[in-house]
């Protein structure tokens, strides 16, 4: 396991430099989009602590500051190579190198912990939301947004993913896996059910395009 979180961290770290461009070309431009109306779905206070998990280049974190310009936000990821480029993008923002697995904060130090399109390739699954619930304050959430439904209309976009990968990038193994971690990912109601073992429960869930995409969010339970 050890050895294929590392593999997985040396893939975001080659992609790393292309990953914004791809990004939008993959997505149609949408992967923005999603994530303001995620975070239209959180009512957080205007101060808040906010850790954004598997960061990335950083672009949900920008969205978090525009609608909560006054929070306190953190982002990590645990390749070096992506936080490179989001302490570019936004060098007021503190990042920091950290697998979620293991994270390097007091409990309950934040109001909200975020995750968009980077849960499902965590390895530790479990521990990583036992270290979500443990960082969160009693009462604070957890806002996650990946991909949903495994039907045919998201079948076609993962084929038509794939064929830009092939066209636009020099690491097409790289979105083959990412494409592969879509398809054995969780659908949302397993993925509810199983957040819910973690000490949550479930506030708001809410769907796009047709269910490809789904944002739920959680709350941590009150001790």
């Amino acid at each position: 396991m050890m050895k294929r979180s590392e593999e997985i961290k040396e893939m975001f770290n080659k992609i790393a430099p292309n990953y914004d461009f791809l990004n939008e070309k993959i997505s149609f431009g949408t992967h923005k989009f999603v994530k303001k109306q995620a975070m239209k779905l959180l009512n957080l206070e205007s101060n808040a602590n906010v850790l954004d998990i598997c960061t990335g280049s950083g672009d949900l974190i920008d969205i978090v500051k525009y609608y909560y310009p006054n929070c306190n936000i953190t982002g990590i990821d645990f390749s070096e190579k992506m936080l490179e480029i989001a302490k570019k993008k936004y060098p007021k923002i503190t990042f920091s190198v950290q697998n979620a697995s293991e994270l390097n904060f007091y409990d309950a130090t934040f109001d909200c912990v975020t995750s968009a399109f980077g849960f499902r390739n965590i390895q530790e699954k479990t521990k990583t939301l036992n270290e979500i619930s443990r960082v969160l304050k009693n009462g604070g959430y957890f806002m996650h947004l990946d991909f949903g439904a495994k039907h045919i209309i998201a079948k076609i976009y993962n084929l038509i993913a794939l064929m830009l990968a092939k066209k636009c990038s020099k690491d097409f193994d790289a979105y083959k896996y990412l494409i592969k971690s879509i398809n054995n990912f969780l659908p949302p109601k397993e993925l509810i059910k199983n957040f819910e073992k973690h000490n949550f429960k479930l506030i708001k869930r809410k769907d796009f395009f047709f269910g490809i995409i789904s944002c739920q969010i959680m709350q941590k339970c009150i001790d």
